[in-house]
């Protein structure tokens, strides 16, 4: 018999929040952390995106805050602005549900609206830089914190914020739950990880990269000059609905969407040189179907949860078998379908054949027989076959 979210100690109220999106049932990681999670436990969680980790740490926090508490309450740190507005999407809902109020803290945007609005959250969802630049300005003070949260803790010491999330750890009350996701755990991230929890629940939900939802894995050859040409036919005649497209460098994104709109497609861009009301239109755009393909920097490998993306295409390899799954995680999420594509030149074999055993893809990767896209693009600028798919419910 399935657990329910009731079992697990979620309150009434939450559960008939969580009804109204869809959701009945916990994921399994939702099952392991939810119950110590609420009693105040802190958890050490190896989990990947896709896996319904958010709702593993959003319903903890609005079954622990009270209304009438100090604020803030409760901080949530990410690495980047658009995992900020998805994290606060989930979490805002069920806040609502119980009287509390959801902030988002990231750059891009106008500080003063953010800053007041944050200051009288129960919980922040931020960015490091964002947040000490609301701290440094004197704008907002985390002494009332109880609960900490990093989210994509990897990813957050990848990209450089180690320093400054060791600045803002410094200043949060000694007591308090803290609770650290993060697809890995090893090296300088289960370091910090000691460090930030005390007597944690451990808990390991990680999938291998084969078994992510139902994701069909293929490794396409191609020569240098034929690339564009080759993504083109297959986005054209290939039956899809969303399709992301990872390159590697901004520059990179920007011109290639420029190149496959240029040729019929409806495509956009998404990288880090995008302001955000940019990143955000675009993604909206991308959400709604209005272009149906979005090329983008590695800044949407993780956090990115748009529903009906059938198609992940690494026009670029990734660097490793961690990036690979987190690309190809875009897709198949929570048990959904999907396919992984990966383009391959001539002298990227080698490495392909090294990030395909990493990644514990076995003998999908068939070097030898690589096939080629060489057919003419349809005309239809990419969907195939009637309607589109209904969206379905996006995991937390």
């Amino acid at each position: 018999m399935q657990e329910t979210f009731g079992a697990v100690g979620v309150s009434e109220r939450v559960v008939v929040a969580l009804r109204k999106r869809g959701l009945t049932a916990p994921f399994k990681i939702q099952t392991l952390v939810l119950k110590e999670a609420i009693a105040g436990r802190d958890v050490l969680a190896r989990s990947p995106t896709g896996s319904g980790k958010t709702l593993a740490f959003a319903i903890p926090i609005v079954e622990r805050l009270d209304p009438a508490g100090r604020t803030p309450g409760a901080l949530v740190l990410v690495p980047t602005r658009e995992l900020a507005r998805q994290v606060t999407d989930e979490l805002a809902p069920l806040g609502h549900a119980r009287g509390l109020r959801v902030a988002e803290v990231y750059g891009g945007v106008g500080i003063d609206l953010q800053a007041r609005r944050a200051a009288n959250a129960h919980c922040i969802v931020a960015t490091p830089g964002r947040l000490e630049d609301l701290m440094a300005r004197k704008l907002i003070r985390l002494d009332n914190v109880k609960i900490l949260v990093l989210d994509e803790a990897d990813r957050m010491l990848d990209l450089g914020f180690q320093p400054a999330v060791d600045r803002i750890l410094g200043v949060l009350p000694r007591e308090r739950q803290t609770m650290f996701f993060s697809a890995t755990l090893d090296g300088v991230v289960a370091k910090h990880a000691e460090r930030s929890t005390h007597d944690p629940l451990r808990v390991e939900a990680e999938l291998p990269v084969d078994q992510i939802g139902d994701v069909t894995h293929q490794f396409i050859g191609v020569e240098r000059d034929d690339k564009i040409e080759a993504l083109v036919t297959l986005l054209a005649n290939t039956e899809r609905d969303l399709a992301l497209v990872f390159v590697r460098t901004k520059r990179g994104a920007a011109r290639l969407a420029r190149r496959l709109e240029q040729r019929g497609l409806r495509a956009g861009a998404l990288h880090g040189d995008m302001s955000q009301p940019q990143r955000q239109r675009s993604l909206k755009n991308f959400e709604n179907g209005r272009v149906d393909t979005l090329v983008a920097t590695d800044v949407a490998a993780r956090g990115l949860d748009v529903d009906d993306i059938t198609h992940v295409i690494n026009f670029d390899p990734p660097a490793d078998a961690v990036a690979y799954t987190h690309r190809v995680g875009r897709t198949g999420r929570a048990g959904r379908s999907g396919t992984g594509i990966t383009f391959v030149l001539p002298d990227e074999r080698e490495d392909m054949t090294k990030l395909a055993d990493a990644a514990e893809l076995g003998t999908e990767l068939d070097l030898a027989g690589l096939r080629q896209h060489r057919t003419a693009p349809s005309r239809n600028g990419g969907r195939r076959g009637g309607a589109p798919r209904r969206r379905r419910p996006a995991a937390a």
